[in-house]
């Protein structure tokens, strides 16, 4: 597997990551045993980027980490997230204060089991916080060796400005694919300005790519699909249409769908650095082949052409949560 260095910090993680939400919460069923050994598989294969959060669970997908990287710990680079308040499991409001933030990264460096978080990331922008606060107390955590680099998730360009003024930021952490294409205007841009490497979640635009994807009324009420405004009546018709020509790349190439959904996030920069989820190995293994697979001019040209950034219909997430996005 190739490494990267996606950012001007110094940051050294694999081309791919593994997004670890999956294993624990929105995609059916959790299987720790299964998902305890795609962790291990993804380290055999030198996949070492694993990406989680105190949400997801809530606190339980840190824990399950923790558990699998036990022995394991200098082979991996761990990014985590904060952000929120809790009364048990139940989520409440953001909270991005700083006494919070020092609070839950203690808590955090307890459920993954280590000494130092790698990538920390703001997981929603808090309005009620001014992003300079967070990224100084970010910074004193930096200081204290308990964090290592500073990350932002959903953020908008002006926000990022601001914030890596106080504590460079690393990365930023936000939907992109080639059915999701909202940062490439201004965010994208923006970061690149500042060096800021990008990890792109639901590289495979949550099963669309793959050709995978069902109406949203087919998925049970846990799985977060079942919401999401794209898979939704004519939404979903005409998003399925529109992620066609992938598979015919595919068919051409004699690859996966999934396979050239992340070359082509693969092909967009060495700054890029996809995280795509699985809870199993076989599709692990599905989607580190996809390292090996090259684009040439006229598959770039059609996946272009058939997936710009206006084609899918839909917002990327219901009314009531996109507030929360790219401010």
């Amino acid at each position: 597997m190739p490494r990267r260095r996606p950012n001007g910090v110094g940051l050294e993680v694999s081309a791919l990551g593994l997004g670890c939400m999956g294993m624990s919460q929105t995609y059916g069923v959790p299987d720790d045993r299964e998902s305890i050994a795609t962790i291990h598989r993804a380290l055999e294969r030198g996949c070492f980027f694993f990406d989680t959060a105190e949400s997801y669970g809530p606190f339980v997908n840190e824990e399950l980490l923790g558990r699998a990287l036990r022995g394991r710990r200098e082979e991996a680079v761990i990014a985590t997230k904060f952000g929120w308040e809790y009364e048990g499991t139940r989520r409440g409001a953001l909270n991005s204060k700083p006494e919070h933030i020092r609070r839950v990264v203690d808590e955090c460096l307890g459920r993954l089991k280590t000494d130092r978080i790698d990538v920390l990331y703001q997981h929603r922008v808090d309005l009620e916080v001014p992003i300079e606060e967070v990224a100084g107390a970010v910074g004193e955590l930096i200081q204290a060796g308990k964090v290592l680099h500073f990350g932002l998730s959903e953020a908008g360009a002006g926000t990022i400005a601001r914030a890596h003024e106080v504590c460079p930021v690393a990365l930023l952490q936000t939907e992109y694919s080639l059915w999701e294409r909202h940062i490439e205007q201004e965010i994208l841009p923006a970061i690149r300005e500042r060096g800021i490497g990008l990890v792109a979640y639901s590289p495979l635009g949550r099963g669309f790519l793959t050709s995978t994807a069902l109406p949203a009324e087919e998925y049970p009420e846990s799985d977060y699909r079942r919401h999401d405004p794209r898979f939704q009546g004519d939404n979903f018709t005409a998003n399925t249409a529109a992620a066609s020509v992938v598979r015919e790349v595919a068919a051409r190439r004699e690859v996966t769908p999934a396979q050239i959904a992340l070359a082509w996030l693969l092909h967009r920069g060495e700054d890029i650095v996809p995280i795509p989820g699985t809870k199993r190995r076989v599709t692990l293994e599905e989607n580190l082949a996809a390292v090996d697979v090259v684009l040439d001019a006229e598959d770039l040209r059609r996946l272009d052409e058939a997936l710009p950034p206006e084609a899918v219909a839909g917002t990327r997430y219901p009314e009531a949560v996109m507030h929360m996005n790219g401010r």
